[in-house]
């Protein structure tokens, strides 16, 4: 053994050789999409096409099983196959879903999306394992995709939530939380707000608070801002961070003989590649500098 993972079969011939394996069989692990078609059947050489294409993007989501209605004619009787082409979906051996005649692609997909998992539950599945595994940024990158491809779906948006606090994300993770509408502040909602609040409190240090109270005294000090800068960004608050950086720049655009710059820039660049505070503050320091 390689050790290499197997090619799910992604479309397969049925004949009574094989109907049992591939028709009863196959459906308890994955949803078997049975087309009954025959050489003299125009509308077949129509759909046929369209299931093998959509069979090829699903890439072994489903198993796409044809079968020729007049060389294998006990098997569609046993279907019961009353015309052609016929479709039908099976789930742990029994038919669950399914169509007579060509039907358009939009059609067939909604169908198909009944029964197969949301690519949005796979990428919640794998930043899940991510989270329990301690790698909250990697789970942060997967979540932000999938949260605006979704359509910002409340489960995606309170699991990135999690993982934002974990990476100590705090003001992304308020962010999300402020834009909540209140018909979906469930128990989960309210569990992530106190875990922020937590959060924040414990950010917090003695040392940060002695230097916010001196820079009350002396606001133009741009030392103890830079030094309150670090201090935010040990406390996930990346964006007072960046602002606060950037306001040095904006005043001294050499601060400490360029310190101060390569501070931004090694703050935006632990947010990672793609992170859309990121990008924002890349915009803000390349207008400043040009």
């Amino acid at each position: 053994m390689d050790g290499t993972l197997e090619t799910p079969l992604t479309i397969v011939n049925i004949d009574e050789s094989n109907a049992a394996q591939y028709l009863i069989e196959e459906s308890s692990q994955r949803p078997v999409v049975i087309d009954f078609w025959a050489d003299w059947c125009e509308p077949c050489k129509v759909l046929m096409p369209l299931l093998e294409k959509l069979a090829t993007e699903y890439a072994g989501a489903f198993l796409l099983a044809k079968v020729n209605a007049d060389d294998q004619q006990m098997i569609a009787q046993q279907f019961g196959v009353r015309s052609l082409p016929t479709v039908m979906v099976m789930r742990d051996g029994q038919p669950v879903d399914g169509f007579a005649g060509a039907q358009s692609e939009q059609a067939v997909r909604e169908m198909l999306e009944k029964h197969l998992p949301s690519p949005f539950d796979a990428a919640l599945q794998e930043a899940g394992t991510l989270l329990q595994a301690g790698d909250a940024a990697a789970a942060v990158t997967i979540l932000r995709t999938v949260y605006e491809e979704s359509g910002r779906r409340h489960d995606i948006a309170m699991t990135l939530v999690h993982a934002l606090i974990e990476s100590k994300r705090l003001d992304d993770a308020q962010t999300l939380l402020d834009a909540v509408p209140m018909v979906d502040q469930d128990p989960l909602y309210e569990q992530l707000v106190a875990q922020l609040n937590l959060a924040r409190e414990a950010s917090r240090s003695p040392e940060l608070v002695g230097l916010e109270e001196q820079l009350k005294a002396d606001p133009e000090n741009l030392d103890l801002l830079e030094q309150i800068a670090v201090h935010y960004s040990a406390a996930g608050q990346f964006r007072d961070a960046l602002e606060s950086l950037l306001f040095i720049l904006r005043t001294d655009v050499n601060h400490k003989d360029g310190a101060t710059k390569k501070a931004l820039l090694d703050t935006i660049a632990s947010l990672g590649k793609g992170d859309p505070l990121a990008a924002e503050y890349q915009r803000k320091l390349f207008s400043l500098l040009y």
